[in-house]
């Protein structure tokens, strides 16, 4: 029987609090903010489009909050929004989020 490997609960917590729009930066093949966005509810919040292996998004960060605005779906990590963006599993998406160089000349900064 083959032995199971877990991820250490630090990293995790970091991955969990991990601000969304670097989630961004670090998944997406194209990444462009909305620069005619007005925040409604706090000036923190930010609407980003973006290209990744999966499709077309357009998403709403704020801190480590997210939401996509076409499928009407949210949450509050980075590791939920890996999942939601590449339609991976909880061990692949935090596997992505690790591997993944943090920028690249067409992911803004």
């Amino acid at each position: 029987m083959g032995s199971r490997r877990s991820f250490d609960g630090s990293m995790l917590e970091q991955l969990r609090r991990m601000p969304s729009d670097q989630v961004l930066r670090r998944l997406a093949i194209h990444l462009k903010p909305d620069r005619t966005y007005v925040p409604r509810k706090t000036a923190e919040s930010r609407r980003w489009h973006l290209l990744t292996e999966r499709g077309d998004f357009e998403i709403l960060t704020t801190g480590s909050r997210w939401f996509d605005t076409r499928e009407r779906r949210g949450g509050a990590s980075a590791i939920d929004l890996a999942m939601h963006l590449l339609g991976v599993s909880f061990v692949e998406a935090v596997r992505r989020l690790i591997d993944v160089p943090t920028s690249s000349p067409d992911r803004p900064e």
